[in-house]
């Protein structure tokens, strides 16, 4: 089969019209008319994730994160970036990104981090239509909880040595609001809809003092609450199409931590 079955089907089951205007989602890289002879998952579109799909045999990779965001001004091999790009386009390869499109779809990024923290009854914490699509997502653990007891199990679920958390805290954790990536532009909407705790990555300073009095705040790390998108992109992926291999990198993208 072809490249662009397999683009087709993402771009149908993740609407691109889903994408913020600043993204750029979809089929970036590649000639999609190329035989199909495998598909690897990531969250981001490395050297490693490259040299990795290489040595499967694999000519696509999915990831979620787009390899090319802002504009590029030449194609010389003079940064990372256009290196990558280089390999890419020598060996017949093709990049599929999905990213806002893939944080705004319900049952999208939050929804499988919110799933895999137990989370119940969940639903769109930023709904932009009647479907029910848009950022973050809310919902409930199935009992009341200790915050000390539901923090200990986060770390655990997303493999988190540390969390840097509000200095105001809930004695007790029922409904929990989420957001995988950059989410501080949700705190508002996360206090709005009774949030004990907004749970999301990359917050900053000042993003904590505006939370006083609001919602408290938990920053769960960029990669650690996307890393589970690979897996979704994977599920789909292989519901569909059964006739070519398919897996999640082995390569972990995130930073390293110095102890």
């Amino acid at each position: 089969m072809k490249i662009q079955e397999v683009i087709d089907y993402l771009n149908e089951i993740y609407p691109l019209r889903l994408q913020e205007s600043y993204d750029n989602a979809g089929h970036k890289v590649g000639d999609a008319t190329k035989e199909l002879t495998g598909a690897l998952v990531a969250l981001d579109v490395t050297n490693e994730v490259i040299e990795e799909a290489c040595e499967l045999g694999y000519n696509l990779i999915v990831s979620h994160h787009p390899m090319i965001f802002g504009g590029l001004k030449s194609l010389v091999p003079a940064t990372e970036q256009t290196r990558m790009l280089e390999k890419l386009i020598k060996r017949d390869m093709c990049v599929y990104s999905a990213h806002t499109n893939l944080d705004n779809l319900k049952g999208g990024v939050s929804y499988i981090l919110a799933e895999k923290l137990g989370l119940k009854n969940v639903s769109t914490l930023r709904p932009i239509d009647e479907e029910g699509m848009g950022g973050g997502a809310i919902g409930e653990t199935t009992e009341e909880k200790d915050y000390e007891t539901f923090m200990a199990e986060v770390k655990e679920t997303l493999g988190l040595t540390v969390v840097k958390c509000s200095k105001e805290r809930p004695t007790k954790v029922k409904r929990v609001a989420v957001c995988g990536g950059s989410g501080s532009f949700m705190i508002d909407d996360a206090a709005a809809k009774g949030a004990d705790l907004y749970m999301t990555a990359d917050l900053k300073y000042h993003d904590y003092q505006k939370a006083v009095g609001m919602v408290s705040l938990a920053d769960i790390g960029h990669y650690e609450s996307e890393q589970f998108a690979q897996e979704l992109i994977y599920n789909d992926i292989i519901k569909k199409f059964n006739t070519f291999a398919c897996r999640i990198t082995s390569v972990k993208t995130s930073f390293a931590e110095f102890k």
